[in-house]
């Protein structure tokens, strides 16, 4: 698009602002502008009444974090906007991981880095880090001041100096950026409480109950046990607050333009101090309207393109990731379609995944799982998937209701089956997790435990042997599925879980961080420990990853088609590349089961075995049998086999 597509007066607000730095400086942010204007005032002018100003306010901010940006991380965008697909190779690897947990500090993490490199991880996700408010705060994800870290792992400067030794290892940080909400005890919230109408209007509040009733009407309950209801009354401002999480968290005004424009400042000092990707909490909460659950509302995405068309002005290395924990016809919009196609998040949870891989080990069936994965739209070809076994937050069962009954289920009978079998109430379940935040009324039953812990390695060991096959075929299909595989802190070693997670008064009520433990020093010496549950786990992980590095075919530019007329209990993956194709098998019952090898043949006409490089041989009647639990990578590629 040429430059005179730019109003004047904003070319004229660019100037000014990088009126000290050198010519090619400037040229290179006019070109960006160029490119990345008509995003963002597109974006603008679908949710603001005065979208010329709000977008010369954005442009504004991004030219001063351009002028602020280190030579550095200039150099990284300019590495990054040559390579775009980066964050799509075969070779991505993430980790997640709270700092404390990990490296008891920001320091200490960057001193526990041969752990990460060893897995292959090139993406290192660390949980809420920035100063939150005192006492319980949701895991940190009630944010006090968004320009500080929490006190006890270090200061702004340490975490510049952890981004810039995670670089220099090829390591891309991730931090969280909580979008819907801010503490009670936020600035912009003791402003309202003092009684500045301008802070006032950076919050949702009501006079009397009139209006929130109306709401409640169509409102789910987040956190039923400890914070039911959307809205609480505080004195401090004389109104009823919208809460969609808990009392201390005060959901945003996104329809105030002042909001957006003070996440973009904060957007470009967190990418100045090198922060690589910024996972956007909460996102499909940001938009209100009534009548509806106030969920995945269209204005979410136009201020999700708002906010990346400024970064890209000022630093296109930066990703955006949505945290959208949704239901399956309402993920690809959080990677951009119609309108916002390539122009919202890089990269989303693929939360459906997530509950298809433990809805099949439940239930020995791929039945579910091939229907509703196969009726996703294809992903957009700039963004990809986060891919994960589990994360932080607890399990909760997405199974629409539709893609059941598609295959013979009800979805609240299946969704009750997966809380009984994951709680290890079901007959024959070797699971050890815990019932979260059950819902009677709706039939909500959440589970929260750590893989081993769900697979049958938790504190009883009820089926150690089945829960390495388990962990191992999990974590395989995250790696072939495409898009980056990330793996939660503490299921590399094995570990059961956190047994004192109620001893802390502040977590007592919340049985997530059973599944938040600690990766202390001696965890990391068991993995070199032979035959020890850590050795196990980390070594066979490794490996998963280490073999996907190899494979060209599972970049996520491959298209994701499913196999169909398998066995029941048999999921098959297929990756097509320019570079050849992959078969992926998966086997997910505790019994053999057959493939037809005509079917292997069909896809792969010189079939290898690339995770443990077994040979694939046919019985009489044409079938080859999947051991339990086997994981396959089929394929006739053949420089993985020699790494």
């Amino acid at each position: 698009m040429p430059r005179s597509a730019v109003p004047d007066a904003i070319t004229d607000l660019v100037d000014a602002a990088l009126a000290d730095l050198p010519q090619h400086r400037r040229d290179a942010f006019a070109l960006r502008l160029e490119r990345w204007w008509p995003d963002l005032h597109d974006a603008v002018a679908a949710v603001y009444p005065s979208p010329d100003d709000v977008a010369a306010r954005l442009v504004t901010t991004a030219a001063a974090g351009f002028a602020a940006r280190p030579d550095d991380l200039h150099a990284l965008d300019d590495r990054r906007l040559l390579n775009p697909d980066w964050f799509r190779r075969p070779d991505m690897v993430g980790y997640a991981c709270y700092a404390d947990r990990y490296g008891g500090t920001l320091a200490g993490v960057g001193e526990r880095l041969e752990h990460l490199s060893g897995l292959g991880v090139t993406y290192l996700h660390l949980m809420p880090l920035l100063d939150p408010r005192p006492g319980d705060n949701d895991g940190g994800y009630a944010v006090r001041n968004y320009r500080a870290v929490r006190e006890d792992l270090g200061t702004i400067d340490d975490l510049r100096d952890l981004a810039t030794a995670l670089r220099s290892r090829g390591i891309s940080l991730v931090i969280d950026l909580v979008l819907n909400h801010v503490a009670r005890e936020h600035e912009w919230a003791e402003r309202a409480r003092a009684g500045d109408p301008a802070y006032r209007d950076y919050f949702l509040i009501h006079p009397d109950r009139d209006t929130p009733d109306a709401y409640e009407r169509t409102l789910p309950e987040v956190f039923p046990d400890f914070a039911p209801g959307n809205f609480t009354f505080d004195d401090g401002v004389n109104g009823w607050v919208w809460t969609t999480f808990n009392a201390w968290q005060w959901d945003l005004n996104w329809a105030n333009p002042a909001v957006l424009v003070e996440f973009a400042e904060i957007v470009m000092e967190l990418a100045n101090l090198g922060v690589e990707v910024l996972r956007l909490d909460a996102i499909a909460f940001l938009w209100k309207r009534l009548g509806t659950n106030c969920q995945n509302q269209p204005e979410v995405h136009a201020i999700t393109q708002a906010l990346r068309a400024t970064a890209r002005l000022a630093a296109p290395a930066v990703l955006f990731k949505a945290e959208a924990i949704v239901g399956p016809r309402e993920l690809l919009p959080y990677l951009g379609q119609g309108r916002h196609t390539g122009r919202v998040s890089d990269v989303a949870y693929h939360n459906s995944l997530m509950v298809q891989i433990w809805s099949m080990l439940a239930s020995g069936s791929t039945r579910l799982a091939e229907h509703a994965l196969g009726a996703l739209p294809p992903t957009p070809s700039s963004g990809t998937w986060v891919t994960y076994v589990r994360c932080h937050d607890d399990i909760g069962w997405a199974i629409d209701d539709g893609d059941a009954a598609a295959v013979g289920l009800t979805g609240a009978g299946h969704r009750r089956f997966l809380s009984d079998w994951y709680a290890g109430e079901f007959p024959g379940s070797p699971a050890e997790g815990l019932v979260f935040q059950h819902n009677p009324d709706t039939g909500d039953r959440r589970v929260s435990g750590t893989t081993a812990a769900l697979t049958g390695l938790g504190p009883s060991r009820r089926d150690p042997d089945g829960a390495f096959a388990r962990l191992f075929l999990a974590h395989a299909l995250i790696a072939v599925w495409g898009g980056i595989p990330v793996i939660w802190s503490g299921d590399e070693v094995a570990s059961p879980g956190d047994s004192a997670w109620a001893d802390d008064p502040e977590h007592a009520a919340d049985n997530r961080w059973v599944h938040r433990p600690a990766v202390t020093a001696a965890d990391r010496a068991a993995c070199r420990q032979p035959g020890s549950d850590a050795q196990r786990a980390y070594d066979g992980v490794a490996h998963v990853m280490r073999t996907r590095a190899g494979l060209p075919m599972l970049h996520a530019e491959a298209p994701v088609d499913l196999v169909p007329g398998l066995d029941d209990g048999v999921l098959g993956v297929l990756r097509r590349h320019p570079s050849g194709t992959l078969l992926g098998l998966v086997n997910v019952t505790g019994e053999h089961r057959p493939v037809p090898h005509h079917v292997i043949t069909h896809h792969v006409a010189d079939p290898r075995e690339v995770l443990s490089h077994h040979t694939i041989d046919p019985d009489d009647a044409g079938l080859s049998w999947m051991p339990p639990y086997a994981a396959w990578w089929i394929t006739e590629f053949t420089d993985a086999s020699s790494r």
